[in-house]
């Protein structure tokens, strides 16, 4: 059974950083693309960053320079590290995990970003 659990969500004021990070377990990791989504009240989600199993790395423009995605296939785990995070950044974040057709999320963890 596939499962992606999120952590380190939580209230940071303005440009602060938090770091999230995403376990998984079920799947061969290494072989996946990874990714961080989010989705603020009453909008679609949207794909914040991923990073695939060769590292190559695509972010949304909105959080390009302060948003680092990474991961650690020995420990089947991908990061996110969110600095000068902005009240917009407020959201829930997602775990995606995808290998061809197969796709699988994890149960998310709210970000909130105000004073």
């Amino acid at each position: 059974q596939v499962q992606l659990v999120e952590s380190g969500g939580g209230l940071v004021q303005p440009g602060g950083s938090l770091r999230l990070s995403c376990a998984a377990s079920g799947i061969i990791f290494s072989i996946n693309t990874m990714g961080w989504y989010r989705q603020a009240p009453g909008k679609q989600r949207d794909l914040v960053a991923h990073i695939t199993s060769g590292r190559a790395t695509n972010y949304a423009n909105s959080v390009k320079g302060r948003f680092t995605i990474s991961r650690d296939d020995g420990k089947n785990t991908v990061y996110l590290e969110m600095n000068s995070l902005k009240p917009e950044d407020t959201a829930v974040y997602y775990c995606n995990r995808a290998n061809g057709p197969f796709v699988q999320w994890g149960q998310g963890t709210q970000v909130t970003v105000s004073p």
